[in-house]
């Protein structure tokens, strides 16, 4: 079971245990201890900022997409380190970027190029800024096409034939991104095409970024090898690592809880609809796609009962996946689905005027305690 009571809270909601995103926390600490490694909060992934001062003790600093993300981690981590990258600026925006952002990082010399006069305005009123590029070392191991920034014509990341040299002094680091939910295995493969790419322009740097997809803190992963790969570069360059996990921030720290609202039979097929929605509250579950776990549910036929979970929606595909159960399900049952802090209320959305879950905070002592709540005005001020 989750640790809190499921009964406790109303449905659909997020239930996200602050012991567990604590644990995360002391194990991404361990590494920055070990090798003096900065670490980051991708808050792509993992925005609950009702959690930021606890996660501010273990980690340096947030890094961001765009403005709003470099706001909220400015304000909400406060005194920490504040990393933006985007691959294009806002002109408009760009001036309180540099006001916010202690790191900015381009996606190519043009933009850089656009945006150097609004840096040296910065730094002629004392605003102290690190430019670095993001670069693209034309390798990766990620199977999803959608989340490989190396797949195709990419647009991210500056490849190697593109690199304009001259513009060198304008820049205190590199940065590169080419993992997705994997282990220190595939840094450690990423490293040499990233070296033989790029490696001669990193005695001129101060920093590199390896960006995220490093999942940390899974059960499995290889902390040692982590370890050596990220000495190895700053031992043989003298320049700091930074690292940027996002889903390492809170994986396996949160719960999804939903209601069934209905069983029936169609088709020789038994079906069970709920009050979560695959497309409104864990959009990755069809854009990965994946199966979420649920606590207690086996594979199709695995137990007893199977059922197809499906949403109250219109959209014929918002459906959850095929799970079995012990026993029956019934109207007013409720189901866990497992891994559920991650990109889910940071991407979640009000389609079809289903509502937004409530979001709970599970205490040190295992409570579940409202941290926020939706209504009708959150559907209708986005329209």
């Amino acid at each position: 079971m989750p640790g809190f009571d499921i009964f406790s809270v109303d449905t659909p909601c997020y239930a996200v245990d602050e012991r567990l995103i604590e644990k995360n926390m002391r194990i991404l600490r361990s590494v920055s201890e070990r090798t003096g490694c900065r670490v980051l909060l991708a808050q792509k992934a993992f925005s609950m900022y009702g959690l930021y001062p606890m996660m501010a003790q273990y980690l340096d600093g947030t890094t961001a997409s765009g403005l709003y993300e470099a706001r909220l981690g400015y304000e909400e981590m406060k005194g920490k380190e504040v990393h933006i990258f985007s691959p294009a600026y806002r002109p408009e925006e760009f001036e309180e970027i540099t006001k916010i952002c202690g790191h900015i990082v381009f996606n190519s010399f043009s933009q850089l190029k656009r945006f150097l006069p609004m840096l040296q305005k910065a730094a002629s009123e004392g605003r102290k800024i690190e430019c670095g590029m993001r670069v693209n070392p034309e390798y990766s191991e990620i199977e999803t096409e959608i989340y490989n920034p190396c797949a195709g014509i990419s647009r991210l990341g500056v490849k190697v034939a593109d690199f304009e040299e001259e513009y060198l002094d304008s820049l205190s680091g590199l940065h590169f991104h080419t993992m997705c939910e994997q282990g220190s295995d595939v840094l450690e493969r990423t490293i040499p095409h990233f070296e033989e790419k790029f490696g001669r322009y990193l005695p001129k740097m101060r920093w590199v970024n390896f960006g995220g997809g490093h999942h940390v803190t899974r059960d499995d992963y290889d902390i040692d090898r982590l370890v050596r790969v990220i000495s190895y570069v700053q031992d043989k360059y003298g320049i700091q690592v930074y690292i940027e996990p996002g889903e390492a921030c809170a994986l396996n720290a949160g719960f999804l809880v939903a209601s069934v609202l209905e069983v029936f039979e169609s088709g020789g097929y038994s079906h069970a609809i709920i009050d979560a929605s695959a497309a409104c509250h864990m959009p990755d579950v069809l854009e990965m796609p994946y199966r979420p776990r649920i606590i207690g549910a086996g594979e199709r036929g695995e137990k007893a009962h199977t059922y197809f979970i499906g949403a109250a929606t219109c959209l014929a595909g918002d459906s959850i996946g095929e799970y079995s159960f012990d026993k029956p399900l019934s109207v007013g049952d409720r189901l866990v689905f497992c891994d559920m802090a991650i990109y889910t209320m940071c991407k979640n959305n009000t389609f079809n005027g289903i509502g937004l879950p409530s979001i709970y905070r599970i205490d040190s002592e295992g409570n579940a305690v409202l941290h926020k709540s939706f209504g009708y005005e959150d559907f209708k001020c986005r329209l």
